[in-house]
């Protein structure tokens, strides 16, 4: 009659448990690698202030007063002027294609005013599409500004608070109220689809796999690139209808604008949702089971979603941070859905982010398919 408990059996199922784990890398790597992940990116990489934002100065002169004005906005750290134009046409190009998220404009006459004692203004326009990325910026100017301006002209410390006759007009571009929905509503499309994306594409061979139809499934007179297309193409008929819901709630329930050309945005996306089902099928051939695709996937989502600028501004992040955010398809598809939906930006000023989705096609292809060929053996 067996025992109720036997330390003896307890030890075996327990060694087979371990050797069992220590055969299964995938899943013993997401056990160490998502907790060190989540400790790295959260403690390092995010940043809900962020500094050192890059901005362009439009001045036509190099007066004493514009020269006061730039270093006490670069002693903020909230500036970086790493653009210096001169003309609006030149700026306004900069700001739509996302390179810079401040314009400062400082006009000829502003030191000719300032020093006749006439009221002198200074322009700021801002990206205003992430509210939380330009708010610290913003709220730092008009004291900065006005005490820079009276330390030039040599006012007493005892008079800081005194009106030196200076406005400051801050232009908050593209979204004037600050409402944080648009922002976070255009980037859901991108979140959604990379979600269900690369999720169902991942299981696509490890199903035929576990269900032991992956012999048939070779067996056909068919090569890895029709097996890739035939796998991957009815999931466009799934992103397309998440899609047409998200922009159609977009607009109905939050009333998110759309400035721009809807041929443009359906381009980008279909580019989008081809690269992320390839990325998803690249995850299938190298997954043993649907458990595996499903961790590698949770293991790509969790830093895509941080470093891409979806939660956080992603010029707050470190420089390191950002560069990781680069190989992510979801921070170049929001750059390109922000500003098509809400700055009506053309195809000059996207041209760069949807050729790096294009890229990312090209990448996950070969990978894929090499991959693919690899498990005829």
């Amino acid at each position: 009659m067996k025992r109720f408990f036997s330390p003896v059996r307890l030890r075996a199922l327990l060694t087979k448990e371990f050797i069992q784990m220590r055969r299964d890398r995938i899943t013993f790597g997401m056990m160490l690698g998502v907790p060190l992940m989540q400790l790295v990116l959260f403690g390092y990489a995010i940043n809900s202030d962020p500094k050192e934002l890059p901005a362009a100065l439009v001045a036509t002169s190099q007066d004493r007063y514009t020269r006061a004005m730039v270093s006490a906005l670069e002693m903020t750290d909230y500036y970086r002027f790493n653009h210096v134009v001169g003309s609006a046409a030149e700026a306004e190009a900069l700001i739509e294609s996302g390179e810079v998220l401040f314009i400062v404009t400082i006009p000829s006459d502003f030191a000719r005013k300032v020093d006749r004692g006439e009221r002198a203004q200074i322009l700021i326009e801002a990206d205003a599409t992430d509210p939380s990325a330009a708010s610290g910026a913003i709220s730092t100017l008009g004291t900065v500004a006005s005490r820079a301006l009276k330390r030039e002209r040599g006012v007493p410390a005892s008079q800081a608070d005194a009106d030196e006759g200076l406005d400051v007009i801050v232009h908050r571009r593209y979204n004037p109220d600050g409402v944080s929905q648009y922002n976070i509503v255009p980037g859901l499309l991108g979140v959604i689809l990379q979600m269900t994306m690369v999720m169902m594409t991942s299981i696509a061979l490890t199903r035929e796999r576990e269900r032991g139809t992956m012999e048939n499934l070779l067996a056909m007179p068919a090569s890895p690139l029709e097996i890739m297309l035939g796998k991957i193409l009815p999931y466009f008929v799934v992103g397309a209808v998440q899609v047409a819901v998200v922009l159609a709630a977009s607009r109905l329930l939050f009333g998110i604008p759309f400035v721009g050309s809807v041929t443009l945005l359906l381009s980008a996306v279909f580019i989008f949702v081809m690269a992320l089902v390839l990325l998803g099928y690249t995850i299938s051939t190298v997954a043993r089971t649907q458990m595996q695709a499903l961790q590698l996937t949770f293991f790509f989502f969790l830093p895509s979603i941080l470093l891409s600028g979806f939660m956080f501004p992603f010029r707050g992040m470190p420089v390191w941070a950002q560069w990781i955010g680069e190989i992510f398809p979801l921070t170049h598809f929001l750059r390109v859905i922000r500003a098509v939906m809400l700055k009506g930006a053309e195809l000059s000023a996207v041209a760069l982010e949807t050729s790096v989705l294009a890229l990312f096609i090209l990448a996950y292809a070969a990978i894929a398919l090499m991959r693919f060929r690899r498990t005829l053996d």
